[in-house]
């Protein structure tokens, strides 16, 4: 059974910082792709970041610079580090499980959480 639950969102102003944790089922964990999306109120779910299960990175362009992934392995926990939070970044941020799809030959996504609300106001 695939679980994913998150954890760490909530209120912060312009410029400050906060860490998203998802913890997931230790049977999915190791062994796939792993990634935060976010969905802003009126728009179409962003995949943020994602980090494979040796640890290689990816990152949407509008938070390059600024946040990171990172997984523990040990914990089966994902993170997501967001420095210098701006207002375009308050959203509903999920985690997802990744799985390496036959059809197109691509990762992609199949499970979320339930996701973790991050609001940056003043």
């Amino acid at each position: 059974q695939v679980q994913l639950v998150e954890s760490g969102g909530g209120l912060v102003q312009p410029g400050g910082s906060l860490r998203l944790s998802c913890a997931a089922s230790a049977t999915i964990f190791t062994i796939n792709t792993m990634a935060w999306y976010r969905q802003a109120p009126g728009k179409q779910r962003e995949l943020v970041a994602t980090i494979t299960k040796v640890g290689n990175t990816n990152y949407a362009g509008s938070v390059k610079g600024r946040f990171t992934i990172s997984r523990d392995n040990a914990k089966n926990t994902l993170y997501l580090q967001m420095n210098s939070l701006k207002p375009e970044d308050t959203a509903l941020y999920y985690c997802a499980k990744g799985y390496p799809s036959v059809v197109s030959g691509l990762v992609e996504f199949d499970y979320w959480g339930q996701g973790t609300q991050v609001t940056v106001s003043s």
